[in-house]
């Protein structure tokens, strides 16, 4: 088994732009939920992220939407006791909250942007933030009206990098001709491996980095067993038969752990954490979150276990591109994906229709 002490996380390039990051990224959105979920005291948020930072974890992803809001202000608070000029902060913006009637919206006007940042800066508390993400791409706005306004707060010295999440190739492709997109974040992990066909290939011509989301299939990957997430048993790779066949995936992560002497989920993350090796794409930072210290030190963990290129083909091999049975969210998330996240020309005219999610 690959034990973490000792280790310290070593810092990597994300994209081309000159951004480093910690190889490892702390996912913040557990500390306080996307869906009002119960706040963890502020006590406690300090301890974790301090914890993290210690061993040398020094990139935090957030969101407006998570809490809504309260998390940017908790993570804030957080960061307060450690020196900013050695912390990469990314948030994101783009879905909005309805509470009147518990629905979501998406929305890229650029003066929504403009709001939205502004917003992310008081509530963190910060002069400026590292990496923003456009959360979900609205498929209203001409992708150029909304990097435009990103590129202004660039100017502005408000934020540095730009990043997208669940952006699709041709709206990544030109988003980034109007300004450099630094990094994209999306779903990577042993048993979601979709984005290798087209987004990896891409992301190495353009020099953009990549930040895994779910890197551990929302706890599947690290466990024997079917995780207690929510969302998880909602998707549909845990109904039916889709289920039992990827239990059986699940077993062959376990096996090959065992192999390699070390837990499933430092198999998970440092299979991600080796494909700059493989793909030669400039950066690959995955995101975890956790409530527990124990995790964090597990996570670290992963950055001892050394897959040669044989190792890596034989996981592969194992659990090859669309190995899953069933997709990796529920039918009524798809519109909110890269699947469905094109933009009209920046030539047409439309309104903004503001999809809902």
């Amino acid at each position: 088994m690959a034990e973490s002490a000792g280790v310290r996380v070593p810092k990597v390039q994300l994209g081309s732009q000159g951004f480093e990051v910690s190889k490892l990224g702390f996912g913040c959105r557990r500390l306080t939920g996307t869906y009002n979920e119960s706040l963890v005291s502020e006590e406690f948020a300090n301890s974790i992220i301090k914890h993290a930072f210690d061993k040398g974890i020094t990139f935090y992803d957030t969101a407006d939407l998570y809490g809504p809001h309260t998390n940017e202000v908790l993570v804030g608070k957080a960061l307060k006791q450690l020196p900013r000029d050695k912390i990469q902060l990314a948030t994101k913006f783009g879905i909005v909250s309805i509470e009147s009637d518990e629905t979501r919206i998406v929305n890229g006007t650029p003066e929504y942007v403009r709001s939205c940042c502004e917003a992310s800066l008081k509530r963190l508390a910060v002069d400026y933030i590292d990496l923003y993400f456009q959360h979900r791409v609205d498929t209203s706005v001409p992708i150029e009206e909304t990097m435009g306004e990103l590129k202004k707060l660039v100017e502005e010295g408000k934020i540095k990098y730009i990043g997208l999440s669940e952006a699709s190739p041709e709206t990544i492709r030109r988003a980034h001709a109007v300004h450099p997109i630094t990094a994209i974040q999306m779903e990577w992990s042993i048993w979601t491996r979709e984005i290798e066909e087209e987004f990896v290939p891409l992301c190495r011509e353009l020099g953009i980095g990549i930040v895994p989301y779910h890197p551990l299939g929302r706890g599947f990957l690290a466990t024997d067993g079917l995780p207690e997430d929510r969302f998880l048993r909602s998707t549909p790779r845990c109904q039916g038969d889709n289920l039992e066949k990827n239990m059986i995936l699940q077993g062959k992560v376990l096996n090959l752990a065992e192999k390699y002497g070390c837990t499933p989920a430092e198999l998970a993350l440092a299979w991600i954490v080796h494909q700059p090796d493989v793909w030669s794409v400039p950066g690959v930072v995955p995101i975890f979150g956790t409530t527990k210290t124990k995790h964090i030190d597990d996570n670290i963990g992963s950055l001892r276990v050394k897959l040669s290129k044989d190792h890596l083909q034989e996981i592969s091999e194992t659990i090859p591109i669309n190995a899953a049975a069933g997709y990796r969210v529920p039918d009524y998330i798809i519109p909110c994906t890269w699947k469905c996240a094109d933009t009209p020309p920046k030539a047409s005219v439309q309104c903004n229709q503001n999809k809902p999610t």
